[in-house]
């Protein structure tokens, strides 16, 4: 008998590859995210756009060719429940351009963009590798967002330019603290996991090295929204898990901040004004709540149904106060000084009542509240059985860092297709029952693992939804 002849790396790389296969269009989006932003492409469509599309398209072709129920009717609701409050919207926008320029955006970003990404998604190996890309992209940009500041070569912040922003530009400043607290929220998750000590090793360093840029991005919400997911992290994974890895976060934490003085002098009045915004605000909390009020005031006017998708900046001078700047001071990272209007409330949840009513928000709200609570019993139930307690982690921990963020942001920009991946994910998680691919994942990590057989192409009909 002929004996087998071992696999080569060039063999062991092409199984790999093809067995990642129906999940790699989804981390060419997150990859794509790392190419810097065209010059006067700011605010438009991108590259990572058009490749969601395609992301949605792959995923329709493989429910035509494998001729199965795309969703069990749990998801669907789910997933589909902003719908309703989306197409009202649009319906009513006064402007019908900008209302079907809103309604496809909004579809994109919290429906169809997720329901691909959650079909697409098959077991727990594909859910930490789309994990490891959102890692990597933190680091990459992060890597970038340091090299800024070390060099003055970032966004315009108090007269300088060292706001690190990553390839994302001075138009989107939160783009680069975005992507590197997710990959903060899920480094933590995996490292909360029973991986091996060389993974664990690997997740933690990885965290540690996120905070420098993270710092640097001077994003309060940002900050606040990270530190709170973590924590909850910590606090759902158990006692002795978050003492191996809590400790060494918080240390590197306190060494950052205090003990290096990495950030300056004006890293720590950003870090005191924190306290401050309600006593003493600077100029963008000022706006910021100027706008918060001019949006209650439109929902006011229109309590059911909003003023129409896209329909904010007609309607912020009719309802905000003098107390209001002419825009945001932006620069620098390669792009000229100039004023950017103020064109959102930089809340989503005011943003969506204002837009779209009290129908929209329920509908919007209600659908991440059924993730979140569906998230949270997966949790728990995979507890019992720690196999799978890394995905519960930084699923619940992705949604609670963005439901946390949207109270100080909204979507936009050209980081904004990377929450429509992340609500996949957290839909993959929250919604298909973990036990469905049990088998595929009941090997140690870090162990050879059996070929995956072509059932197992997909989430299967008899995976139940939450």
């Amino acid at each position: 008998m002929s004996q087998a002849l071992p696999l080569t790396p060039l063999d062991t790389l092409g199984s790999a590859l093809r067995r990642a296969l129906p999940v790699l269009p989804v981390v060419a989006v997150i990859a794509l995210l790392g190419l810097p932003v065209t010059p006067g492409g700011e605010g438009g469509a991108t590259v990572a756009d058009a490749v969601s599309g395609l992301v949605v398209l792959c995923c329709a072709l493989r429910l035509l060719r494998g001729r199965r129920r795309p969703l069990s009717g749990t998801a669907a609701l789910v997933i589909g429940l902003p719908v309703v409050g989306i197409a009202v919207a649009a319906a009513g926008a006064a402007n019908p351009g900008a209302g079907i320029t809103g309604l496809a955006r909004y579809l994109q970003i919290f429906v169809l963009v997720p329901a691909a990404v959650l079909l697409l998604v098959r077991d727990r190996r594909d859910f930490r590798l789309l994990t490891w890309s959102f890692v990597g992209l933190a680091l990459w940009q992060g890597a970038i967002g340091v090299h800024q500041y070390v060099t003055g070569t970032g966004a315009l912040y108090m007269g300088e330019d060292i706001r690190a922003v990553g390839t994302f530009g001075a138009s989107d400043i939160m783009g680069m603290a975005t992507v590197v607290a997710f990959g903060v929220v899920c480094a933590v998750g995996l490292a909360l996991g029973p991986c091996t000590s060389r993974q664990r090793t690997a997740a933690v360093a990885c965290s540690l090295m996120l905070l420098l840029p993270l710092a640097l991005s001077f994003s309060r919400g940002a900050w606040i929204a990270t530190a709170a997911a973590c924590g909850a992290q910590l606090a759902l994974a158990g006692m002795r898990r978050a003492v191996k890895v809590g400790a060494a976060v918080a240390a590197a934490a306190v060494l950052l901040v205090g003990g290096l003085g990495v950030g300056t002098a004006m890293l720590q009045d950003r870090i005191n004004s924190i306290t401050q915004v309600a006593d003493a605000p600077d100029q963008s909390v000022v706006d910021r709540y100027t706008m918060w009020a001019a949006a209650v005031d439109m929902w006011s006017e229109h309590p059911l149904t909003g003023v129409g998708l896209k329909a904010f900046p007609d309607h912020r001078d009719g309802h905000a106060s003098l107390a209001l700047s002419s825009g945001s001071d932006t620069g620098g990272a390669g792009a000229a000084y100039r004023k950017q209007p103020l064109l959102s409330p930089h809340n989503m949840y005011l943003l969506v009542l204002s837009e779209q009513g009290l129908i929209g928000l329920l509908a919007l709200a209600g659908s991440w509240l059924a993730l979140l609570v569906c998230g949270l019993r997966g949790l728990v139930r995979v507890r019992r059985t720690p196999s799978g307690i890394d995905c519960a982690l930084v699923g619940c921990g992705l949604l609670i860092w963005q439901l946390i963020d949207f109270a100080y942001a909204d979507i936009g920009g050209p980081s904004t297709v990377l929450t429509a991946v992340l609500f996949g994910l957290v839909g993959w998680w929250a919604l298909v029952d973990p036990a469905s691919t049990a088998s595929v994942n009941s090997t140690p990590p870090g162990a050879s693992r059996p070929p995956v057989p072509p059932a197992a192409s997909g989430p299967s009909q008899e995976a139940a939804a939450r």
